[in-house]
């Protein structure tokens, strides 16, 4: 990801701007606390927990594009220097946003960094945080201390906005469960380790090599040995399910849907970045783990959400 080198000149009043939200300008002017997240699903869970009292910019915001390949613009980076509170998430994923904020120092500006709010090493090889059902509720703590420090008199409000959050979170909590104690053990393919955590978490066997996951997600090119021990878990019906990122898709991916077609696997297509409009953080988590379900258990695809 390149950071664009003009992060000044004139920029200092420049808006940061995303579907639905406001500048951290506009939202000094309104006595709103100014929120900028790398990922729009964080941004979701701080607008929920902040409520009336935030302005909340998601830069990467558009699930039909490939996150890997974000280019900051001197807008984004303005907006980073005027925030408050920034989310990211961390283990590499999003190192832009700390070059930007390295190079706009601000003492009134919260980072928080969802690798170290998980107490993650670097070396944690999986970066998409967002499916592993711990994370959400240690994000939105966060947040409530977060914006608690800046509006005290608040603090209560945010804390209540937690509790009904976290109860939100409860049926995909269930689904979850449930699943994981009637079908735990059952196997599936995949192209990127994007719904890993959801997977481990529901007791999915991805018997995907680690190696092919990760050179699709780097992309570099798997080993020949790699992919053919893919196409045989599909032509060999190994694997109940084929997952893959329907954000990033090339000629070898592609190759990999047309063999589980073929050889009668239902796909589930999963996201990095949150479907909107139409979805919360949680809503979008139930409705994958559901379109798992359906394709393990019933055999039907659903390629998109």
């Amino acid at each position: 990801m390149a950071v664009t080198a003009l992060l000044f000149g004139g920029l200092g009043l420049a808006a940061c701007r995303s579907s639905g939200s406001s500048s951290g300008t506009s939202a000094a002017s309104s006595g709103k606390i100014a929120i900028v997240a790398a990922e729009n699903q964080y941004g979701d869970v701080a607008s929920q927990i902040g409520g009336d009292y935030v302005s909340v910019t998601s830069i990467e915001a558009n699930p039909n594009t490939d996150p890997h390949e974000y280019q900051v613009s001197p807008q984004v980076a303005a907006g980073i220097g005027q925030a408050q509170v920034v989310i990211m998430n961390g283990l590499g994923y999003d190192d832009w946003v700390t070059k930007i904020a390295d190079a706009q120092p601000n003492s009134n500006r919260t980072t928080l960094n969802v690798q170290a709010l998980r107490k993650l090493p670097d070396s944690t090889p999986n970066p998409h945080l967002w499916y592993d059902p711990p994370t959400m509720p240690a994000v939105a703590a966060a947040l409530v201390q977060a914006l608690s420090r800046i509006q005290p008199a608040q603090a209560d409000h945010f804390k209540a906005n937690e509790q009904t959050f976290l109860t939100s979170l409860k049926p995909w909590q269930s689904a979850i469960a449930s699943f994981k104690s009637q079908h735990s053990g059952a196997s599936v393919a995949t192209t990127e380790p994007v719904a890993d955590y959801l997977l481990q978490a529901m007791g999915i066997k991805n018997l995907t090599p680690w190696n092919l996951q990760a050179d699709i997600m780097n992309g570099t090119d798997p080993t020949p040995q790699d992919v053919s021990f893919q196409n045989g878990l599909f032509s060999q019906k190994d694997v109940k399910a084929f997952v893959y990122n329907h954000q990033v898709t090339d000629e070898l991916t592609r190759s990999f849907m047309q063999t589980a077609e073929q050889s009668g696997i239902p796909i589930v297509g999963v996201y990095e970045t949150m479907p909107s409009p139409g979805f919360t953080y949680q809503r979008w988590m139930l409705a994958e783990t559901e379109a798992l379900q359906n394709a393990i258990v019933s055999g039907t695809s659903k390629g998109s959400l």
